[in-house]
């Protein structure tokens, strides 16, 4: 079936677009009544680059996976050069050259990266030459600049490298047209920077992306057009020439500007040090040393901001903090508490974790978010009983987790995995901003979150600093730690190798110290 096409000029080339896939009036109500998509047309055209904006929940990735064939549109219809398409699985959306990096891993942890990019491919004879797969692969990593070990078991990466082999597995299978959902949330700006270069080679030969983001100025850096959704409908279409962050900010919220976080104001420098971290040593999973000797000290009512490029430890140090893995030398004292090794102790000594790996880590995803609201507060009498739970308690507590930061959901009795990732991030956030008494552990709190979003959890966190409680804030974004932070460390190869308070810091300073591994005192 042919559909009339619509040129439009490349930012990039100058040339005019022939669009490749269009959706037209697509529109997905799920059970219950709930519509994620609303008679939406969208299109993307040959060599384009075409981002995709929204808060969470505005529908980005519903509208996706009914493009990448993990769902089915209720109304509407897809078009793939030029004839009209049904599909009822991802893998018939790939012989159409259609296919998604997820924002949620779809890796399997006990293969390995190249076992999982194989995973599913038709082979020629008995065998699997899995040799020359890793050469192949070899050959992307280097062309592409997304370093991963081929032969790594999945989980033993860190969540970045999860992302990358997520992205690999994509481009080995040859697609033309590109699906990316929030495929920056965890990079670092030189990866960043790698991924765009990927993504701009890859369409200037003729690859088809849609890069579907909250993060504005990387859609106004990355692409040819952007489209912005707010509340299951797309709202506007324009070319990079007609777009600006006020205006897509504007469409993106629904109105002009959002709330401004107010000023800092830092902790006293003689405040006694409530989170001290003594000379770990911690080991990887694959018995490797990825913390080497790290010590820092967090004071009462201080958000200490550690940044890093992804992969010199800061997962490990983390997990040593909070007691999910064990050092192999050194201590971590939470006020009085020694807590070293013990997530119990360090819960029961007043912390808090928001991780980066919320699926892995932050949630129970068959479990309703009434229960994943107050998993913590079922620790406490009012709560949970003699083997009996509360049930208005715990509503009572989740409609406070829930507001928080706004988390869009049908019911409190939903299962956490009908969700969107943004969302689940919020409820993650909402629930230990609510239970922290003494220390909250922030590692990417906003990462997959949209700008009104990432906004208010900055406000949170400067609202705890005003009670006296700290912070530690683990960013891979520069911006948000220098909006917050009180002093700033950097970890670099396992080691906390700087320390600058908010006066000292600049990102020159920063940067070049998380790439050379010291301060460039030029650098102003």
């Amino acid at each position: 079936m042919g559909v009339t096409r619509q040129h439009h000029p490349s930012f990039f080339s100058g040339e005019d677009i022939e669009p490749r896939v269009v959706m037209e009036s697509i529109t997905k109500i799920y059970p219950g009544g709930v519509v994620a998509n609303r008679n939406i047309d969208f299109d993307v055209g040959r060599g384009e680059i075409h981002a995709l904006l929204g808060e969470n929940g505005a529908g980005k990735t519903t509208l996706m996976k009914i493009l990448s064939g993990c769902l089915k549109p209720t109304v509407g219809k897809i078009i793939v050069d030029g004839r009209e398409v049904q599909f009822r699985s991802p893998k018939e959306a790939l012989k159409h050259k259609i296919g998604m990096v997820h924002q949620h891993f779809t890796l399997i942890p006990s293969l390995s990266v190249v076992e999982n990019i194989m995973l599913g491919l038709e082979r020629k004879g008995p065998i699997l030459d899995l040799e020359k797969a890793i050469g192949e692969i070899e050959a992307l990593v280097s062309k592409t600049g997304l370093h991963v070990d081929p032969r790594a078991s999945v989980y033993t990466l860190s969540v970045g490298e999860k992302q990358r082999a997520e992205i690999l597995r994509l481009l080995y299978r040859e697609a033309e047209i590109l699906i990316f959902d929030e495929p920056t949330s965890m990079l670092c700006g030189s990866e960043v920077d790698s991924l765009f270069n990927t993504l701009k080679q890859l369409a200037s030969r003729g690859c088809s992306i849609v890069f579907v983001t909250h993060k504005v100025k990387e859609a106004l850096a990355i692409s040819d057009r952007l489209t912005v959704l707010r509340g299951g409908s797309a709202v506007a279409t324009m070319s990079r020439s007609e777009a600006s962050e006020e205006r897509l900010i504007e469409l993106i919220i629904g109105r002009v500007g959002f709330p401004i976080a107010a000023p800092k104001v830092f902790a006293p420098a003689l405040a006694r040090d409530v989170l001290v971290i003594n000379d770990l040593h911690v080991k990887d999973d694959r018995g490797s040393l990825a913390v080497r000797g790290a010590s820092l000290s967090v004071r009462e009512g201080e958000i200490f901001g550690l940044a890093g490029v992804e992969g010199n430890g800061q997962k490990e140090l983390v997990e040593a903090i909070v007691g999910l893995r064990a050092p192999i030398k050194g201590s971590v004292h939470l006020g009085e508490a020694h807590i070293t090794g013990s997530p119990a102790r360090f819960i029961m000594a007043g912390g808090a974790y928001v991780p980066a790996d919320r699926l892995g880590r932050g949630i129970a995803l068959d479990l309703d978010l009434s229960i994943n609201s107050s998993l913590k507060k079922l620790m406490e009498k009012d709560f949970a009983h003699r083997g009996l739970v509360n049930k208005s308690k715990i509503v009572e507590f989740a409609k406070r987790v829930v507001k928080r930061f706004e988390v869009m959901m049908p019911s409190l009795d939903t299962p956490v995995k009908f969700l969107s990732g943004g969302n689940i991030q919020k409820l993650i956030a909402g629930r230990e901003f609510e239970t922290v008494l003494r220390v909250l552990i922030a590692e990417q709190p906003t990462a997959g979150l949209d700008v009104r979003t990432i906004n208010r959890v900055c406000e949170s966190l400067l609202e705890l600093k005003g009670r006296g409680v700290s912070a530690l804030l683990i960013s891979t974004d520069l911006d948000e730690i220098l909006a917050v932070s009180d002093r700033i460390g950097v970890i670099y190869n396992g080691r906390i190798v700087a320390v600058f308070s908010a006066s000292e810091a600049t990102p020159q300073r920063i940067g070049a110290c998380m790439l050379k591994g010291e301060p460039d005192l030029e650098s102003r």
